[in-house]
């Protein structure tokens, strides 16, 4: 079943909301929290850039900017390339697998981030129901562009395997991306209740950011499931195989 509309219009919401849900969470971490140094005193400090002082580089990371731009956003971006890009069905492959690889790669290294404060604050580890579905989503993740990197790209199965192979691979993906979506909603809301209950007034500006950034994160999902759903023209010469 497809939606009988050009998944370019889809695509174009959808990357309108990409902006926005980046913009938001950049401002949160800018204006609200202050950023994050990798080796800090201040364990609380979330943002993401490269700083230099006198004597070396200092990584500055941020859980909530890798995760969402890097890992829900790029991730987004992937599943919609086939659909959304003007491009010959190889190069679409192309880039559908590298951006998944570098979501995958960055997400990673969100977790890590997380670990990283947890351990350095003398938090534990893997506690609540955000932090179990992470390491879900994550680990299905990679396995998902594992297989697909070997059924689809390299060495790449017969035209058989593809062929039943890939309404598994559509399915099991926006299965995972759907919960993806759902475990940064869930983030937000448990950053958001940490941050109230330290003091953040629940009718204050940061909450409301807060709040609309995981409103416009949902939506983002929810129009990249309908670009992927989508029905391209016929002289797009779409494939999936």
């Amino acid at each position: 079943m497809a939606i009988p509309v050009n998944p370019v219009y889809f695509s174009y919401v959808t990357h309108t909301l990409a902006l926005i849900s980046s913009i938001f969470v950049l401002v949160w971490c800018i204006s609200f929290r202050g950023g994050l140094a990798w080796e800090h005193p201040d364990k609380t400090l979330i943002f993401n850039v490269l700083l230099r002082n006198k004597h070396k580089f200092r990584v500055i990371c941020i859980h909530p900017v890798l995760m969402l731009i890097g890992f829900i956003i790029l991730g987004g971006e992937a599943i919609i390339s086939y659909k959304a890009l003007p491009f010959e069905k190889p190069v679409k492959k192309l880039i559908h697998l590298v951006l998944h690889a570098t979501a995958l790669i960055l997400g990673c290294i969100g977790i890590y981030t997380a670990f990283k404060y947890h351990n350095e604050s003398n938090i534990a580890n893997l506690y609540s129901l955000h932090s179990w579905l992470g390491m879900g989503v994550i680990v299905l993740y990679g396995i998902q562009w594992i297989y697909g990197l070997v059924v689809f790209f390299y060495p790449g199965g017969s035209h058989e395997m593809r062929r039943d192979s890939l309404p598994w691979h559509v399915l099991l993906g926006m299965f995972v991306y759907a919960l993806a979506i759902g475990t940064a909603a869930l983030g937000f809301l448990e950053k958001l209740t940490f941050l109230e209950n330290s003091g953040v007034a629940k009718y204050g500006s940061e909450a409301f950011l807060v709040n609309f950034t995981a409103i416009f994160a949902v939506l983002f999902g929810a129009f990249v499931f309908f670009t992927a759903v989508s029905q391209p023209p016929p002289h797009d010469g779409y494939s999936a195989i």
